[in-house]
Parts: structure tokens; sequence; C-alpha cells
């Protein structure tokens, strides 16, 4: 395949594309829900139009930010449907199979969002201490033991 046509694919562009076109269907429908809820109630209800604008920022910020990624990077082989398979072969970096701080980590997040959730301000303080012995294990796993570097 010609270089001519490598540089007319553009990088990441399904990604931001599709996340701003997103943001643009939220921004419609955040509009009909204060509409529609307006109507219905005389006043626009305030936590559903809130969330849909608060996607409309989420759904606006990481197309945005992946449209400006777009024009640093070099075009990938998924970017491209010219592609060999060949082309993406690789190392696309290390993980680690036997790692059980991924799990601790998500026990400490549940236990924080279920603290507040049952009134119950304790179960949020464990939380946040599983949290802190998790992401020490998680960031420090390569540094002691049989795997260390």
């Amino acid at each position: 395949m010609s270089q001519q046509n490598r540089h007319t694919v553009k990088p990441l562009a399904p990604e931001w594309k599709f996340l701003i076109l997103l943001a643009v269907f939220f921004v419609i429908a955040a509009a009909l829900y204060g509409v529609w809820s307006y109507l219905y109630f005389g006043e626009v209800e305030p936590i559903g139009t809130t969330a849909l604008v608060l996607l409309v920022g989420l759904c606006a910020l990481s197309g945005g930010y992946l449209f400006k990624l777009s024009r640093e990077i070099d075009v990938r082989p998924e970017d491209d449907p010219w592609a060999e398979q060949h082309e993406a072969a690789g190392e696309y970096g290390h993980f680690s199979p036997w790692s059980w701080w991924p799990l601790v980590c998500g026990v400490a997040v549940a236990l924080i969002f279920l603290g507040p959730a049952v009134h119950q301000w304790w179960i949020l303080g464990v939380g946040v201490v599983i949290g802190v012995i998790g992401v020490a294990g998680q960031v420090l796993e390569y540094n002691r033991g049989p795997h260390a570097h």
C-alpha cells in the first residue's frame, strides 16, 4: 500500500466522532427532557436534566480530548482499513495475571460507595484504609518478592 493512502486515514476518527455525536444527542435529549418536564410538572425536573447536561460534558470532554490526540499521534493499524494483520503485532504492555491487588482495590471502591449509601460513614473509612493498602500494593507489586525487578 502506498504511503499516500496511509496519510488520508485519520487516527482515532471513529472514536472522537462517536463521542461528539453522542454529546450532540445528549444536548437534544436534555433540551427535550427539560421542556417535557416543565410542561408536565410546571417546573424543570432538576435531577434528570442535570444528569443529561453532565453527560453532554462527559462526551464532549472525552471526544474533544481524542480529537486533540488524533492530531498528535501516528496512524494506528486499527485506524487503517487497508492494514495487514501483522502490522498490529507486538507487545501491548505488561500485565500481571496473578495479581490480587485489583480485587482489593475493587472491594475498597465498593465499600467507599456503600458507606454513604447506607448512611454508615465508618464503612467509608474502612474502604479508604483498604484502598490505600490496595493502591500501595498495586504500585509496589514488583519491588518485592519473587517478581522484583
